[in-house]
């Protein structure tokens, strides 16, 4: 038995935890509306770790040669050539946004929702919601996408796909290297490309993030007053003004809104809405995958 299953068969003897998970699925069950806010813990609970065995698995060779930990870290390195910088991020990428993650958390979810009205705000960038059958139209990656380029000066607001070359990059590198010719420069100006990931100034919103942005303000706009079901889930507080805090101000300023915060390290709630809350401090794949299973009548 592995160790989420185990939490799940131990906690069917613990009444309160089996409550909370009552409660949960009701709030489901009977919100108008839910909007799903989710963080990094959600990803790492999919099994998209980033260091340990995983980050061995895929950059033994990196970390043999530079004393690496983890993934995060080792892409803030600054190589010397730009042909092992992509040899690192081409890996990176390929492992982290073209493969699916090994647990099945995100279609737990989406089987949770799918027939409800909901939207889902995210800072991960792995691109999870939609490989699980997630409507495009009702995401918003605040935060970029793994799966785009930007000009690094940036010269011009669009973004690139980048599937293709990434896939090459992994294939044909050798000794931590990629062919010279896969290196990939802005089409207007000739600059190195970047990833279009929030880390400064420099990060593009093109078309796109704004379609999401827009539709994720009239989808708000829609909630006045509803039933609506704050669902926040493995986030930290690397960025609490984009997901925690907004629900918790419009929670409070909804009496019929009810907010729920899933995450194995971090969960709190004011005051003013605790009476509207519930707060569970496990592991969100395991409390969703109780959920999904329907293991018992609520």
């Amino acid at each position: 038995m592995d160790v989420k299953n185990a939490v799940i068969t131990s906690a069917h003897r613990d009444p309160e935890y089996m409550l909370e998970i009552k409660n949960l699925r009701q709030k489901i069950q009977h919100a108008e509306a839910i909007l799903i806010g989710a963080g990094a813990g959600l990803s790492a609970s999919a099994g998209f770790t980033y260091s340990g065995k995983r980050f061995e698995d895929h950059f033994s060779d990196f970390m043999e040669t530079y004393g690496f930990q983890d993934m995060y870290s080792a892409g803030f390195y600054p190589y010397e050539t730009p042909e092992e910088y992509w040899a690192y991020w081409s890996r990176y990428v390929y492992i982290n946004r073209y493969r699916n993650p090994p647990e099945t958390v995100y279609h737990d979810l989406y089987s949770l929702i799918q027939h409800k009205d909901y939207f889902v705000l995210t800072t991960n960038v792995d691109h999870c919601f939609q490989k699980s059958g997630f409507d495009k139209q009702r995401l918003f990656y605040t935060q970029g996408d793994y799966g785009l380029w930007q000009c690094s000066r940036p010269c011009h607001n669009k973004t690139y796909d980048n599937e293709i070359i990434i896939s090459r990059m992994v294939s044909l590198q050798q000794n931590m290297r990629v062919p010279s010719e896969l290196i990939p420069h802005c089409p207007f100006c000739g600059a190195p490309m970047s990833m279009n990931l929030r880390s400064d100034s420099t990060f593009v919103e093109d078309e796109g993030w704004h379609d999401a942005a827009g539709r994720y303000q009239d989808f708000l706009h829609r909630q006045e007053n509803r039933n609506i079901l704050y669902l926040e889930l493995g986030v930290g507080n690397n960025t609490p003004g984009i997901i925690k805090y907004p629900f918790w101000q419009m929670t409070y300023h909804n009496p019929n809104a009810f907010y729920i915060c899933i995450n194995l390290a971090e969960t709190c709630v004011p005051a003013e809405i605790k009476k509207q809350s519930i707060c569970i401090a496990l592991d969100a794949g395991t409390i969703l995958k109780q959920l999904a299973a329907d293991t018992f009548t609520p």
